[in-house]
């Protein structure tokens, strides 16, 4: 459960978010960043069928028994758990600012947040940052490599790929030796971000394959640039 919930959703969620901006000369940069698509292609039905007829089920499920109150909260205690890779990332990235509001959101929603349940660093006014190893290697000119479609992961790079391993590192449930608690904590994150996608579905237009493709690179790339990319429009 924790690789379906690692990429597949979370980078599909990402990806999907940032569609609306995906133009057409970034679509045909993108179908040459992509020169294992013939494998990538089945890879990607397989991890369709699979979000298809297990998880997204399970997410509509899950989001018809759930107060709204609890699967909020339930999100900003995953969304605290990752501020810790956050302020990792941007401490190698020499962003200072940066990481002086992750270490401030997680102290207070933390404590004041009651583990992160409350996002009272928002309402502070301290905005989420959203960084991985995989940015960090491309702030500091770590090419992306090709486009890669990975078995229950989803959509990535090679670049992204290999950073998934350190990236683990920030993650708690490493650290979790009762394996029943770490599985359900992994499958409860899984079902949160897929929930999370349900609305994002509606983006996707044409072929799915070729939408996630070339939405994923575009958003990868403005995420490495911080937002300081050209419009080749």
């Amino acid at each position: 459960m924790r690789l379906i919930g690692e990429v597949l959703i979370d980078r599909l969620a990402r990806a999907c978010l940032c569609a609306s901006v995906v133009l057409v000369p970034v679509a045909a940069q993108a179908a040459e960043d992509d020169p294992w698509e013939s494998i990538n292609r089945p890879i990607f039905r397989f991890n369709d069928t699979v979000d298809t007829y297990a998880l997204k089920p399970i997410a509509q499920g899950y989001q018809a028994v759930t107060p709204q109150f609890l699967e909020d909260g339930v999100h900003n205690i995953f969304n605290n758990i990752g501020d810790v890779g956050n302020l990792a990332n941007n401490v190698l990235q020499l962003k200072p600012q940066a990481a002086g509001v992750d270490t401030a959101r997680l102290i207070f929603n933390t404590t004041f947040g009651v583990l992160g349940f409350f996002d009272v660093g928002t309402r502070m006014g301290l905005q989420r940052n959203d960084e991985d190893f995989g940015q960090t290697l491309g702030y500091w000119g770590v090419g992306s490599g090709p486009y890669v479609m990975l078995p229950l992961l989803g959509p990535s790079t090679v670049r992204d790929a290999i950073s998934k391993y350190p990236d683990g590192y920030t993650s708690p449930y490493r650290y979790m030796n009762h394996v029943p608690t770490r599985n359900v904590a992994q499958a409860v994150k899984v079902v949160d971000t897929r929930v999370a996608l349900l609305p994002a579905e509606k983006l996707i237009k044409g072929d799915k394959y070729t939408f996630i493709r070339n939405a994923y690179l575009q958003n990868r790339e403005f995420k490495v640039k911080d937002g300081q990319v050209e419009d080749d429009f």
